[in-house]
């Protein structure tokens, strides 16, 4: 892969795309044979990629991203939103024989529930051999993966060569208990940031609490961060632990929040944010993506966050200047 200096790209996301039909404010929690009712319904973009790479986009960085969609894409209103953004969509596959991925989302309360149907997400990872895509990821300041890790041998010479190229790399991956933690760490050790949510991360280390938790994964990665969905998120850097707390606001919908505090998290860092902003910035936007249907709608512009980091930092000024 030849280096190259010129990055057109803060960011580019690599993952899934989906198209989100989003059930909410449910009267009452769907149970298998009954059929519930609701006046609220969403067609939007889903998955890791969309949610993730709209945030950043929204506060300002120039954003690309690679994924695979089917020859319906055109039609879709999902993935035109997606162009209305202003993302970046070269080097993204279009298949002529299968239909763009597609998940039913039904969120009752706080908790959700996810049907998905997606053949043409499976061995993505193989675009990571197309010389376009490649030739894109190496454009970047900085590379996020908004997928499962499968298959070690595909990713980890993808990230090396980022690496080498001076690229930081960041990595969403879910659990995937078929993946061995050796496995794991073989791919993530190249990451400048993971972001698991809390369940996750206690999947990974095989731990109990979540701050262990993130002490076992600085022992796989730079800055290992949890999403405490609620109570907000932490991280540990340099071994000194880091926590700020979410936006104080209803939930509506928590479809794709945690994907949403990726990108918020990736924006202030990439533009000189120190770590407690970081978290404040993933923090906004995973507060405010889960006030409204779907990862994306909720989803702040730069004035919106403005306005609610100088908030959260006042916060934390009162809380210091109490103790």
């Amino acid at each position: 892969m030849a280096r190259t200096n010129v990055r057109l790209f803060d960011l580019v996301v690599f993952g899934e795309f989906f198209s989100d039909m989003i059930f909410y404010q449910l009267r009452n929690q769907p149970r298998f044979g009954e059929e519930v009712k609701t006046d609220c319904f969403l067609i939007a973009p889903g998955g890791g990629l969309a949610t993730s790479a709209i945030a950043a986009s929204r506060l300002g960085s120039t954003t690309g991203i690679i994924t695979r969609v089917g020859a319906d894409a055109s039609v879709l209103p999902t993935w035109n939103e997606i162009l209305k953004e202003g993302l970046d969509v070269t080097a993204c596959e279009v298949r002529k024989d299968q239909a763009t991925a597609l998940t039913a989302s039904i969120a009752y309360q706080s908790n959700r529930m996810m049907v998905t149907h997606d053949p043409i997400n499976q061995n993505l990872e193989e675009l990571l051999s197309q010389k376009l895509v490649l030739e894109k990821l190496h454009r970047s300041r900085h590379v996020h993966f908004a997928c499962a890790l499968r298959h070690p041998r595909r990713w980890i010479p993808v990230l090396k060569g980022l690496k080498e190229s001076g690229i930081t790399v960041s990595a969403n991956f879910g659990w995937n208990p078929d993946l061995s933690p050796v496995q794991l760490h073989s791919i993530v050790k190249h990451c400048e940031f993971i972001f698991p949510n809390e369940h996750e991360a206690k999947a990974i280390t095989g731990t109990r609490d979540a701050v262990r938790a993130l002490e076992k994964l600085q022992e796989w990665v730079r800055i290992p961060v949890v999403k405490l969905g609620r109570r907000g998120a932490m991280l540990m850097a340099d071994g000194k632990l880091y926590r700020q707390q979410a936006l104080p606001i209803a939930i509506v919908d928590a479809t794709g929040d945690g994907d949403a505090f990726d990108g918020g998290f990736l924006h202030a860092f990439l533009h000189g944010g120190d770590w407690d902003e970081c978290l404040r910035a993933g923090n906004i936007c995973a507060s405010l993506s889960a006030s409204q249907p779907g990862g994306s709608q909720g989803l702040p512009g730069p004035k919106e966050y403005r306005h609610h980091l100088s908030m959260m930092k006042g916060m934390s000024a009162r809380k210091k200047i109490k103790k």
